[in-house]
């Protein structure tokens, strides 16, 4: 009979631990659960501002080239050429040759960037058209490609604008410095 007692006290005890070991591992596996979920929301979250980060780097970044820009075309829009020219009458031997004299200067607002540039064109016709020959012969204007090569620029036509804008970025250096030199 002491065993039957004894086993009678031990199996409540046996019962009882078995039950505890059942409702701990339980709670261990939806405590893993709650934390499985609870880090999935968190690397949503991540991700997400990790996303509106990026947007509002890239935002910035195209908010200041825009910026930039402005800024440029505002500077750019500052520059202006005068120009004039007259007509020269030469006497040769051979005959009287007309010639159109084309002078420029290139401006940054009222401030002159170069001294007057001055190109000497023999007019040919007497019907030849000023305006068409000034521009052709003009430094600092941009000369347009012909109509029917524009998408297929020589290499002459761009070798040319390539010089005419290094000689514009030299006038404007040695602006700055007369600057730099009348503020000292």
């Amino acid at each position: 009979m002491q065993m039957d007692a004894l086993l009678w006290i031990l199996l409540p005890v046996f019962i009882a631990g078995g039950s505890a070991l059942l409702a701990f591992y339980i709670m261990q596996a939806r405590m893993e659960v709650a934390l499985a979920q609870e880090r999935e929301h968190l690397a949503e979250a991540r991700a997400e501002i990790r996303t509106q980060k990026n947007t509002m780097e890239e935002r910035v970044k195209a908010t200041e080239q825009e910026a930039r820009r402005r800024a440029l075309d505002d500077f750019m829009q500052e520059f202006r050429v005068e120009e004039r020219h007259y007509f020269r009458e030469n006497k040769l031997e051979a005959g009287r040759q007309k010639s159109m004299v084309l002078q420029e200067r290139l401006y940054f607002r009222n401030l002159p960037l170069s001294n007057w540039v001055e190109h000497e064109m023999v007019v040919e016709q007497e019907g030849a058209n000023v305006q068409h020959i000034a521009q052709s012969c003009s430094v600092f204007t941009t000369k347009a490609l012909p109509e029917e090569n524009k998408s297929n620029a020589s290499k002459s036509n761009v070798s040319r604008l390539l010089e005419q804008a290094a000689a514009a970025a030299s006038s404007t250096a040695r602006l700055a410095a007369a600057l730099n030199d009348v503020a000292d």
